[in-house]
């Protein structure tokens, strides 16, 4: 039996995503935790927290992109095609908080005021935009003939904007309980009182959409809700109850890295409840990883570089994050 490339570049993408989520996540999280913290000085903080790391934290967005232009490019030319709005949105959003990141540490104290509500728009724009994706992926792409059949604005429904405010809700908490893991004194505190509703945000639209998705997409109900299926799927629903369980009693007492962990646990349930739905459709309902697969040696060539690469952005992130270890105290950064 040969090597399966297309399953191989799948789980390789799947994990550049799922890397992007966690990493960019939380930094977007807390540009929109902003409008909760007026005091400019913690606000420092919570940008500082996140300065050495931000924008490296965005090469996995970039490998997940360019992993699928090369490894199915039929998949990435209707995809592309389909959500091209929505993708141009969240770019838009990047670009302009990233401009309001770097400007706003340079802005005197009569402009600050305004990056921040740049920074905060950026947040929000990016990744409302980065959800409603997931939700019009979710319920499926038209292809006639091999390309795209959606129109521009097919991609806009109530499940795609439901979603875009869940992937909001989940950021903003990757982005609390990261500031718990990297604060102090009264900014953890206003972050920990924040963290539990958000926390339960996070379970009750995961609730929703695992509800709403059956009924928009057969092919999903018939995944989820079929013998034996349903049997071997049934652990995730048992661990989402018990990670949420896991943050809430975390964030007693003096919490440090346990809530940022459970977190992390509850949005890879979340991903891994996406992946299966999906599954094995790479543009769903029309075209799997094989059928749109790129031609095994171009699959091949590409593999090589990818398992070059990706150990060297592992290792580079990984040590700049042990570089920048500890808490963030006011009047303290990195600049």
């Amino acid at each position: 039996m040969g090597i399966d490339l297309p399953l191989i570049w799948f789980l390789i993408i799947g994990f550049g995503v799922m890397m992007y989520v966690v990493t960019d996540g939380f930094d977007l999280g807390i540009g929109m935790l902003f409008p909760f913290i007026r005091d400019t000085a913690q606000r420092d903080v919570m940008v500082n927290t996140v300065a050495p790391v931000w924008d490296g934290n965005e090469t996995w967005l970039v490998l997940g992109g360019a992993g699928l232009m090369a490894a199915f490019p039929k998949a990435y030319a209707i995809l592309l095609s389909a959500f091209y709005v929505p993708a141009m949105l969240m770019l838009v959003g990047l670009i302009w908080r990233g401009v309001s990141f770097e400007f706003r540490f340079k802005a005197d104290e009569a402009h600050k005021p305004f990056w921040d509500k740049a920074f905060m728009l950026g947040s929000f724009v990016a990744t409302f935009s980065q959800g409603l994706i997931l939700g019009a992926y979710i319920e499926g792409v038209q292809v006639v003939d091999g390309v795209s059949a959606h129109g521009v604005m097919d991609w806009l429904s109530p499940f795609a904007v439901f979603t875009g405010l869940g992937v909001v809700v989940a950021y903003g908490l990757l982005g609390a309980t990261w500031l718990v893991l990297k604060t102090e004194g009264a900014l953890q505190q206003r972050i920990i009182r924040l963290t539990r509703p958000l926390t339960l945000a996070v379970l009750l639209a995961i609730v929703i959409a695992s509800v709403w998705t059956p009924f928009i997409n057969p092919a999903m109900a018939e995944r989820w809700l079929t013998v034996p299926n349903i049997w071997y799927f049934a652990p995730v629903p048992v661990l989402v109850l018990a990670s949420t369980w896991g943050l809430l009693k975390q964030l007693r007492g003096e919490p440090h890295g346990g809530p940022f962990g459970w977190a992390l646990m509850l949005v890879f349930l979340g991903y891994s409840g996406f992946v299966i739905s999906v599954w094995p459709h790479i543009v769903p309902p029309a075209l799997t990883i094989w059928d749109a697969a790129a031609p095994l040696q171009s699959m091949g060539f590409t593999l090589v570089g990818a398992l070059l690469i990706i150990p060297m952005i592992i290792g580079y992130s990984s040590w700049a994050y042990y570089v920048f270890r500890g808490k963030v105290k006011v009047g303290e950064g990195y600049h």
